[in-house]
């Protein structure tokens, strides 16, 4: 295709975004329809054309970055890192609540929300990648680890957790992730996980005997979930139930586009829900197939490794991938309740606001690793 022929790096991550795209545009405009239903509610048409300004955006945004060195995102990460904890803060103060948390900021004017733990998931990856790369010699003892790795890297996560404590979960994993991909000697990472799973008890026990103490209003809602997921209670959580309902009634070729029974009962059927829908409408074989593009879109990641020899190209094309992977993992698992409810969407698939711009970013960040390694083959095929 002619097209392809525009788009420098990997290709095989360029068609698996258009066909998450494709396929989410197709989903979102059906899930939307309970929403249009409600008091003062919108027709369904907005939530398409907005959703598909969303995509076509954002696929714009990720050909720009694609076409950046990757070299200049290390640098702008160090200035990234610094504004991303004054961004929490004001998220945590002042930002627009949902379900009793603060995640949002809005942006005058354009009637769209930009989530600072998204800018700040971001930025750390990238950052934590540079110091390893950088400084890795200098990362022996575990005085200099904290010093430089876990006291950014904890800083972030404490102010995201108190309004998402999976997304601050997710993300602490993510960076332990690179730091042994980055060859920190294990003995300091088992030290930051014995620190870690100490802090975690005494975390949980604060959950279990007094949840309304906790900072952000958020642990009487992360009790209950526990609970009810422990308790294997689906019918205390209404909104896995009717995911379950939607999985069950949707068997291996589903009931067909626009034809979700589901969405209309389902309060997220459009973001934290939306794997459900898919397999009520297109069955367990597109559920199937889904999964399987996550792991194309990890495998390419990875494949980075083998393929370049700099430090810091690979750790942020596994870390960003690996970012991907495991959201939508957790958002599958939530929806057949393997999990507990957690509030991850679907990446490249869920409605949302700048979500999916960032989300576009880091595959266009991605890109442009490939795209180094591309431009790499074709100098030394030229010179041989």
């Amino acid at each position: 295709m002619k097209l392809f022929n525009y788009l420098k790096g990997d290709k095989v991550i360029w068609a698996v975004m258009f066909l998450f795209s494709l396929l989410s545009i197709l989903v979102v405009y059906s899930s939307v329809v309970a929403l249009s239903h409600r008091p003062k509610g919108i027709s369904t048409e907005f939530y398409l054309l907005k959703h598909f300004g969303l995509i076509v955006s954002g696929l714009v945004i990720a050909y720009l970055f694609h076409k950046i060195k990757y070299t200049i995102f290390s640098k702008v990460s160090q200035i990234g890192f610094i504004l991303s904890i004054p961004l929490l803060l004001y998220t945590l103060i002042k930002g627009v609540s949902a379900g009793e948390a603060s995640r949002w900021i809005e942006i005058p004017g354009l009637k769209l929300t930009f989530q600072s733990s998204d800018f700040a998931k971001l930025m750390i990856i990238i950052y934590v990648a540079r110091i390893i790369a950088i400084k890795s010699k200098e990362l022996q003892d575990f005085k200099s680890v904290f010093k430089k790795l876990l006291v950014p890297i904890g800083l972030v996560c404490v102010l995201i957790l108190p309004a998402n404590f999976s997304t601050a979960t997710l993300l602490f994993l993510n960076c332990l992730l690179l730091m042994f991909l980055g060859g920190i000697n294990m003995k300091n990472i088992f030290k930051t996980l014995g620190i870690c799973i100490l802090l975690g008890s005494v975390f949980f026990t604060w959950i279990w005997l007094s949840p309304e103490s906790i900072p952000g209003g958020r642990g009487p809602t992360w009790k209950s979930r526990i609970e009810n997921f422990s308790n294997g209670d689906s019918r205390s959580n209404y909104q896995s139930e009717q995911a379950k309902i939607a999985i069950a009634t949707g068997g291996i070729i589903g009931k067909g586009p626009g034809n979700s029974i589901q969405r209309a009962f389902l309060p997220q059927a459009s973001s934290d829900f939306i794997f459900a829908i898919i397999i009520e409408e297109y069955g367990l074989m597109i559920g199937f197939l889904l999964l399987f593009l996550y792991m194309i879109l990890l495998y390419r990641g990875i494949k980075i490794l083998r393929d370049n020899d700099k430090p810091f190209a690979c750790l942020v094309a596994i870390g960003l991938s690996f970012n991907l992977s495991i959201q939508a993992l957790v958002n599958m698992a939530v929806a057949v309740n393997l999990f507990p409810v957690t509030g991850q969407t679907l990446p490249l698939i869920s409605m949302g606001g700048t979500s999916i711009w960032f989300t576009m970013i880091s595959l266009g960040i991605i890109l442009s690793i490939s795209r180094g390694i591309e431009e790499k083959t074709e100098e030394n095929l030229e010179t041989a």
